[in-house]
């Protein structure tokens, strides 16, 4: 998948982690969950060990909050154990790609959102039937379901948004943006900003061919997902002429970096970031991500929704997922463990925000009432987003090139000034013949 969806779990241990591990607040078990299958019911009441082979990936914050939930979790039904493994983003995939291939995969194991197509799709996920979901945005958990059942559960939720560099507009007499602004206003800011930025300086990247920010403008125009659900290329012509042209107008007008200034960003780089070197104003983030960027220059971001037409151009996306593996001959045992894990207050205590803003929204109101001011800047964008932000789709099962390979493509062609916006649309479509069910 592509790097920023890869990195989102690793980024979320230090996003919101670091002031509310040490002071969410807890409460009495759920006694509201769902009542678990017959089959899950039958397994609780049996005192006959388990053990639970459980995989994920993150950093040093997140294994430990895990890893104290395990236990936890055991000294609450003595007769269930697990047999962990971690480690970081590195690699993570690979392996349990294999274990999956050789009838070996985990009973448990964390999910990245773009792999859930590809991962339901080859029948290796079981459903999850009895998991309590009463308490979860409904928009959140469509990401883990197909042909109607929840194959995937979300653990946190994040919103796709905007952040800025809120000292430099001051310094530079640019008014901020407020939430629920619309792309006019985006661009119309951006040729402000054009007649005040400074020799060296741009408004934004370069985000012409850029999937992600492309996907935000056609969803805002109301023209729904760049690949439709039942496997068709669905980029809407005028929408993708009007967004690349603009960014052609912004190229030539100096708006935007040239080819080489924009192709050298790397985010959170205190060094190549080119929001924190100054070198930009605005760039795509989402609300988890805050607390890296304020990390980097106390006090000087803000974040705010991203821009709208006809239709929200933001949404809410979960941050990580837990699957059962098909295959697991304690499935029943994973799934009701799975429920204590979302669902329940004592859990949450320990694992706070280590994968995002918990996605039980009672959960996530206790924990909200002890955040820092930092981590309130994060859940704002994500509530301003809640209210009516589009609903965030995992993608079809088998294009995750077209995604990975052939928009970039695209997108390198119309930065360095080697293709047209009606010839990158034509060879958009012309790729998507490939993965066309």
């Amino acid at each position: 998948m592509t790097k920023w969806k890869r990195s989102l779990g690793l980024v979320l241990a230090t996003a919101l982690a670091g002031s509310l591990v040490a002071c969410a607040s807890g409460g009495k078990s759920n006694s509201n969950s769902a009542p678990v299958s017959t089959a899950a019911a039958t397994a609780a009441a049996s005192n006959e060990p388990v053990k639970l082979r459980i995989m994920w990936w993150g950093a040093t914050v997140r294994h430990e909050a895990t890893l104290a939930a395990l236990k936890l979790y055991t000294e609450k039904h003595p007769n269930v154990t697990f047999e962990p493994e971690y480690s970081g983003i590195d690699g993570y995939l690979d392996k349990l790609s294999t274990q999956a291939a050789a009838n070996n995969a985990p009973d448990i194991m964390q999910l990245d959102p773009g792999w859930i197509s590809d991962w339901a799709g080859r029948n290796q996920l079981a459903p999850l039937t009895g998991v309590d979901v009463s308490k979860i945005d409904a928009k959140v958990l469509s990401g883990g379901q197909a042909a109607g059942k929840q194959y995937a559960m979300p653990l946190g939720s994040v919103a796709y948004g905007m952040i800025y560099d809120k000292a430099a507009m001051d310094k530079l007499g640019l008014k901020a943006p407020q939430n629920g602004w619309s792309w006019d206003d985006f661009f119309a800011l951006a040729k402000e900003a054009k007649t005040k930025l400074p020799e060296g300086q741009y408004f934004t990247k370069d985000y012409a061919g850029d999937y992600f920010a492309y996907s935000a403008f056609q969803y805002a125009k109301g023209k729904g997902m760049v690949v439709s659900a039942d496997g068709k290329f669905n980029v809407d012509q005028a929408t993708f002429l009007e967004w690349t042209r603009n960014f052609d107008e912004m190229r030539k007008n100096g708006i935007v970096p040239p080819a080489d200034v924009n192709s050298s960003d790397k985010e959170f780089d205190p060094k190549m970031d080119l929001m924190v070197n100054g070198k930009i104003l605005f760039r795509m983030g989402f609300s988890s991500n805050y607390g890296s960027w304020d990390s980097l220059k106390k006090g000087a971001y803000a974040l705010v929704t991203m821009p709208r037409s006809v239709e929200a151009g933001g949404w809410l996306k979960p941050s990580l997922y837990l699957g059962v593996s098909a295959g697991s001959k304690k499935a029943e045992e994973a799934k009701k463990f799975v429920d204590w894990f979302v669902n329940d207050p004592e859990a949450a205590k320990i694992l706070t925000t280590v994968r995002g803003l918990p996605v039980n929204k009672e959960i996530a109101t206790s924990l909200e009432s002890s955040m820092s001011d930092v981590d309130k800047i994060g859940s704002a964008l994500l509530h301003a987003t809640e209210k009516d932000g589009q609903t965030w789709n995992p993608g079809v099962k088998g294009w995750t090139n077209y995604i990975d390979k052939d928009w970039p493509l695209v997108r390198d062609q119309l930065s360095f000034g080697k293709t047209t916006p009606e010839k990158a649309f034509d060879q958009l479509k012309v790729a998507a013949q490939a993965y066309e069910k």
